[in-house]
């Protein structure tokens, strides 16, 4: 599902309204139809106190629609309208004539107002600002957005929570509207996303207003959610006449005294997520470890006891994971800068791998092209540099990407992979993954995908989406505080099982 910018979002509009030859108040309508709808599917009628709080735009026009649809059905209602400038837009004006039409007129709120009383057992309406926010709300504005916030009401969000703009950080992190629930209007917001931005968002849902269909799909987005139809179709199913040459023979390098165990975790889930074979290089510390733990996964160690001194495998192998628990010894590095001029084949890059190239810059030219690298903030920020907000960190990934001709996967709540100018947001995953060896477990899946023929950006894409999935379906049993990286690994069979899973809907029309 494609991630629209507040301009495409625009002219995704004034296209709608032109090939459907519509007017923009008929656009509108159908807005504050399904707004209504949804909130009258759950209420049904319910004599619960709806405070409507509507700015002067056309966020405030949607409101002042739903407002006189929800009269129309006998709700009890009390209107706001948010007076923070002299300019009004055209629809706005002609919702609130409708509104007073039927007997019911608004109470003006200004900066000499005083605040409104809202219980906790009411529901808000925040319809203040939209998307088209560009500026910080007035002081008095920002004080009524935080007397809604105290409220403790639940509080539902028509598109954007106000204060919150579409393309950049708050100005004010306590004048955004805390939203219990946001209802928006055919595609979802990057700024539901980020990790700066998205603790606005308890909860969303995408309401279709009927925007042109052709007018979605031939517009080019930076960003792109990614979601169980957008990953279905990259899967490769097995083949009867296949062997385990056919899926490929995968590489995991890393460990040191100490911490053999993330090498255990990235080999085991290379091979549970389909690798044919699998090949651990890690010191001889580790030799008895792998072997134990993991009697599956092929062994090799390096000259030394307790760290990896010079990295020579036998033979070619498909896909590489590299980094996890290596550490930063001298001898490590230069092995580690041997190995990359060696290698032609795009590798995964994790962990200790990612820090010895945020220290040695002059390396990232040696990696070969198409390379995963999958940082976490902290690794990514020695690698790019530091940002101001996540806006700013995106768009330096992005010319990393570019310049490195790298797939670059920033690790979070929600994981964006980047490739050049366009990011991956992932849908899948939850807070008991914020957890050790959760990382490697990523690494492993990503190069076991590698291995079985997957293209980089889809083994990057889809090994993202599936490690999330198997964490959900891990939380599910055990909670999310007893999510450990290895019952991580141990769900990626489930997580297949679901992501091929034939929907309900789908099983009843074929029987």
């Amino acid at each position: 599902m494609k991630i629209f910018s507040a301009p495409q979002i625009y002219q995704a509009d004034k296209s709608t309204i032109e090939k459907q030859q519509i007017s923009s108040d008929i656009l509108m309508e159908r807005a504050a139809t399904q707004l209504f709808e949804w909130i009258h599917s759950r209420l049904r009628g319910t004599q619960v106190k709806i405070q409507l709080f509507c700015g002067i735009g056309n966020n405030g026009g949607d409101g002042m629609a739903l407002a006189r649809l929800l009269l129309e059905h006998d709700y009890s209602i009390k209107v706001y309208v948010v007076n923070y400038s002299e300019k009004r837009s055209e629809d706005f004006l002609l919702n609130l004539e409708r509104l007073k039409e039927r007997k019911l007129w608004p109470d003006f709120l200004t900066k000499e107002s005083e605040l409104p009383e809202i219980s906790p057992d009411d529901i808000v309406v925040d319809a203040i600002f939209g998307i088209g926010l560009n500026r910080p709300p007035d002081a008095w504005v920002g004080r009524l957005i935080q007397h809604i916030n105290a409220s403790r009401a639940f509080v539902l969000a028509v598109d954007i929570p106000s204060g919150l703009p579409s393309n950049g950080a708050p100005w004010n992190p306590s004048h955004v509207i805390q939203g219990s629930y946001v209802l928006s209007f055919q595609v979802p917001k990057l700024v539901f996303f980020l990790p700066g931005t998205g603790v606005y968002i308890n909860q969303w849902e995408l309401l279709d207003i009927g925007l042109d269909t052709e007018v979605l799909q031939k517009t080019e987005t930076d960003f792109e959610l990614i979601g169980r139809p957008e990953v279905l179709p990259m899967y490769r199913p097995r083949l009867k006449f296949s062997h385990k040459g056919t899926y490929g023979h995968s590489v995991i390098i890393g460990g040191s005294y100490g911490k053999i165990g993330a090498v255990q975790l990235a080999s085991n889930a290379c091979l549970t997520v389909g690798s044919g074979l699998v090949t651990a290089f890690v010191p001889k510390c580790g030799y008895d470890a792998l072997q134990t733990a993991v009697p599956e996964v092929m062994v090799l160690t390096g000259s030394r006891d307790k760290s990896i001194s010079g990295i020579e495998i036998p033979f070619e192998p498909t896909a590489v994971g590299i980094g996890m628990g290596i550490g930063m010894d001298d001898d490590t590095v230069a092995a580690f800068s041997a190995f990359l001029k060696e290698m032609k084949k795009p590798m995964v890059i994790d962990a200790d791998g990612l820090n010895i190239l945020a220290k040695y810059p002059e390396m990232l030219e040696d990696v070969p092209e198409f390379s995963i690298l999958t940082p976490h903030p902290k690794e990514l920020e020695r690698l790019v540099g530091k940002w101001k907000d996540d806006f700013e960190k995106l768009e330096k990934t992005k010319a990393f990407s570019t310049k490195h001709n790298a797939i670059v996967v920033i690790k979070g709540a929600h994981t964006i992979t980047v490739y050049k100018g366009k990011g991956y947001v992932n849908t899948t995953g939850n807070p008991g993954m914020a957890t050790a060896g959760s990382g490697d477990v990523l690494t492993g899946t990503i190069t076991g995908l590698m291995s079985q023929g997957y293209l980089p950006l889809q083994a990057a894409i889809f090994g993202v989406y599936l490690h999330g999935l198997a964490g959900d379906v891990c939380a599910s049993k055990n909670g999310y505080e007893a999510v450990k990286a290895s019952g991580i690994v141990e769900h990626i069979g489930s997580a297949y099982m679901e992501l091929l899973r034939q929907p309900e809907a789908e099983k009843s029309d074929n029987t």
